[in-house]
């Protein structure tokens, strides 16, 4: 039996307090703890890549597991735990078993000094090295002297994992949701948006989608590169998309365009934000897995989805992006915006007028009701000469709505009871 949907904040807060002790990284078994999690609210078909694999330009890596790591005085005392905090230690630490004297540890040890009662995020995954994540004023109460350094990892052959989740639509042509999955303790980026997909896929299940909607949970970067490469017989069939990160934190929605700049889930997107507080920000070739999709060999229309954008809140990184961060109010307005977006995204159709010759009667047809004159009459009036001028199977719906300054919904119903009556159709 399926589980109920994930619809409130608060029970999609309750899905990132749950991910979020979970060691993640780019690989390993944290990845796959995860997609079983997710597994549980939404079916899942998962891939593993195994290492050494080309991927576009790239190479799949080594797989990473860890299962300790401390710095410890020689009484046992433990000074930096890694079960305590997962991001005490760098992401794709090689082995460590050493006793060294403060003074070498230091070289190994990050701090944030602007911020010292947090503990900062760091990874090395290309280039084999090693190190721990501690908070400045921890550092500075360490006093000199020697300390037993270990990190129990591996670093081996194995795999990439990543997974796909997809809502059969009434066509194959798709959109993509991408969420990266890699890191470690960090709520809002992106626990938060990941609890915001599955609750968007299981409520887009629930109705009949005209799209294909396809939810790709997988490691940042090298993750989209992964699927890319695997996928090239498919990505002509992805029409829009978008890339969903950081969307439970306190700041308002900001969308950041594809390459393209006026690809239709642009368009899309923006209109239905008109509504909220918002930014648009121009495309640009940093940031998260948009701009892969979005590399120029690519050019998919996919744009990104954000609250705050990374690296643009001082909890970006670090241990204060904790679930206290993220509020069940912002992933809550998050996914109300991404189901409207795609409520207007599915029903965007172009139409052809079929009666183009002068202006037909409505009145005959019923289409003028007894509403007389209500706003809501004369704006649903309004719709249907807008339709009907603009139905030159060029105009989408969403055009015209744009043209007329009308709401888009009152668009869409007034373009189907005029198909309805036979004066227009798809």
């Amino acid at each position: 039996m399926a589980p109920a949907p994930l619809r409130t904040g608060a029970e999609l807060h309750a899905l990132v307090e749950r991910l979020y002790p979970i060691c993640r990284s780019i690989t390993g078994d944290g990845v796959r703890q995860t997609l079983d999690v997710i597994g549980e609210h939404v079916s899942l078909r998962r891939h593993e890549v195994p290492t050494g694999t080309q991927v576009l330009d790239w190479t799949i890596p080594q797989e990473w597991n860890i299962r300790d790591a401390y710095v410890a005085t020689p009484g046992g005392e433990r000074v930096i735990d890694f079960q305590e905090l997962n991001l005490h230690v760098v992401g794709y630490s090689v082995p460590v078993s050493r006793r060294m004297p403060l003074s070498e540890l230091r070289e190994h040890l990050h701090t944030l000094p602007e911020q010292p009662s947090w503990v900062p995020y760091r990874t090395s995954y290309y280039a084999p090295a090693w190190g721990f994540c501690l908070a400045q004023e921890k550092l500075d109460a360490l006093p000199d002297g020697d300390y037993d350094v270990v990190i129990d990892s591996t670093l081996a052959d194995g795999s990439l994992t990543y997974a796909e989740h997809v809502v059969p639509g009434r066509v194959t042509d798709e959109v993509i949701v991408s969420c990266h999955v890699c890191h470690p303790s960090l709520a809002n980026d992106n626990l938060a948006g990941i609890a915001v997909a599955i609750s968007l896929a299981q409520q887009l299940a629930e109705t009949q989608p005209h799209y294909t909607y396809r939810f790709l949970f997988m490691p940042g970067t090298i993750g989209s590169i992964t699927w890319l490469a695997r996928n090239s017989d498919r990505i002509g069939k992805v029409k829009h998309g978008l890339v969903l990160a950081c969307a439970g934190d306190p700041g308002p929605l900001t969308y950041k365009k594809s390459r393209r700049g006026d690809a239709e889930i642009d368009r899309v997107v923006q209109h239905v934000l008109k509504a909220r507080e918002h930014r648009v920000v121009d495309f640009s070739p940093y940031g998260y897995d948009e701009r892969q999709y979005c590399s120029p060999g690519f050019n998919l229309g996919v744009g990104s989805l954000t609250r705050t954008p990374y690296a643009g809140y001082p909890e970006y990184h670090t241990s204060a992006d904790n679930p206290g961060f993220v509020s069940p109010q912002a992933m809550e307005d998050t996914l109300g915006a991404l189901k409207d977006a795609f409520g207007v995204l599915d029903r965007n159709r172009r139409y052809v007028n079929l009666s183009p010759y002068g202006e037909p009667q409505l009145g005959k047809r019923g289409l003028y009701d007894s509403l007389g004159g209500r706003s809501d009459a004369k704006q649903a009036q309004m719709a249907m000469l807008w339709v009907l001028n603009l139905s030159d199977g060029e105009h989408s719906l969403l055009d015209i709505a744009e043209r007329a300054g009308l709401p888009f919904d009152i668009v869409d119903v007034a373009a189907r009871a005029l198909r309805d009556a036979g004066l227009v159709k798809e």
